[in-house]
């Protein structure tokens, strides 16, 4: 059996996405900017796709714009405002715990000159709500949180974020959506949210595809100029497939939202009670005690469940799963390949050593309750032999 549980880092392509994007390649292949009818064709289906990917969060159609990506819409929202802004005020406020994709576009707007506060997070991964208030001041111009995080599944109250955001004249709310887009739902205008980001590959749609949310009537700077296309926010030919396949896992995920959201916490909820019942020694990163219940509260989204096996090394986990045919993580797939422990672990106060065992099980709606049983089965195991080992090599002062 396999049992691919690495879900937060990408995704599986639905086969309907798949089909969507053939008959794109191989009938609607004129460049949407052209003026004869094969052009026009492909801009209805970009415009018809827009429609989709708008309304799984609230937008308007014009204010959604497609990328490559949420790393480049994080980037080009970052980017973007900042440079809009600068002469009307110079503070930005992001948290500690925020993607890398946020994180680098803070450190260098903090090279160039920007005053950068990073919030703290408290021992569940949640902003510190005071802090927040009491950072914001006049000139204070961006302020950027993300809505689910990706190693936990901690869900913030990104409603009374953006509330206190706007207590501030100037400041815009840029809101990291790519954990819960069509995971949860979203409303931009509720919300308060200026700036949204969101990627295709986390929803079962294709790689190197993502939109931007920009609120109607805000002018930021783009990242990628050039023919103006997408209203001039991001120049380039349009990625058709990848925009059809995009807005069809977009409307596929927000129409099975409400019944998605039960099957994964079922099967979270058998996994955590497995593991608890058949492993010792074990501490829980998710905040799995609090239900999601709206954008106004603290939230767990059940898609992802952070455990660290005390006592193991959790890179070593991770492969004796893969012999098992069990694909899981340790952390971000988008820090991997950096030394040093997990940042997000980190600001919410885990030792090294709860750090060095941590383990991430992301689920999807693909996955079964079989599976979940074979995984449970094979872990306990695992971590049993893995704790041998290590005792052993301790005892011989390796």
């Amino acid at each position: 059996m396999r049992a691919y549980l690495d879900n937060s880092a990408t995704t599986a392509q639905s086969s309907e996405v798949t089909k969507a994007m053939i008959a794109a390649i191989e009938d609607s292949y004129g460049n949407p900017s052209s003026l004869h009818r094969m052009g026009v064709a492909s801009e209805k289906l970009v415009k018809a796709a827009r429609t989709k990917a708008a309304t799984a969060i609230g937008a308007r159609d014009e204010e959604v714009y497609y990328t490559s990506g949420g790393t480049e819409s994080d980037n080009t929202a970052i980017f973007g405002a900042a440079a809009s802004l600068k002469r009307q005020g110079n503070h930005i406020i992001t948290t500690k715990m925020e993607h890398p994709a946020v994180l680098e576009c803070y450190k260098r707007l903090a090279q160039q000159g920007f005053d950068v506060t990073y919030l703290d997070v408290d021992s569940q991964g949640f902003v510190d709500m005071a802090q927040l208030e009491s950072a914001m001041t006049d000139d204070t111009i961006l302020v950027s949180v993300m809505h689910v995080n990706n190693e936990t599944g901690a869900v913030q109250p990104i409603a009374e974020i953006g509330k206190t955001v706007k207590k501030s004249p100037l400041a815009l709310f840029h809101c990291d959506a790519v954990q819960s887009y069509g995971k949860l739902p979203i409303n931009v205008a509720n919300d308060s949210i200026d700036l949204l980001a969101a990627s295709g590959h986390k929803i079962h749609g294709p790689k190197g595809t993502g939109i931007l949310y920009v609120k109607k009537d805000l002018h930021i700077q783009p990242l990628v100029c050039g023919g103006g296309q997408e209203k001039g926010m991001r120049a380039g030919t349009e990625n058709v497939p990848g925009i059809i396949g995009f807005s069809e896992a977009a409307d596929i995920a927000h129409r099975n939202r409400t019944e998605n959201f039960k099957k994964v916490t079922a099967m979270r909820d058998h996994l955590l009670e497995g593991i608890r019942a058949e492993i010792s020694d074990i501490v829980v990163n998710s905040p799995v005690d609090l239900v999601y219940k709206n954008n106004r509260e603290k939230g767990c989204l059940p898609h992802v469940l952070s455990i660290s096996f005390l006592d193991t090394r959790g890179e070593v986990v991770l492969h004796m799963l893969e012999q098992a045919g069990i694909f899981v993580s340790t952390g971000s797939a988008c820090s991997s390949n950096k030394k040093g422990q997990s940042h997000v672990l980190t600001a919410m106060g885990r030792s090294h050593k709860e750090i060095e065992g941590t383990v991430r099980f992301s689920l999807s709606p693909y996955n079964t309750m079989e599976e979940i049983e074979y995984t449970i089965d094979k872990l306990k195991k695992i971590v049993a032999d893995h704790r041998k080992m290590m005792a052993i090599a301790a005892r011989m002062g390796r």
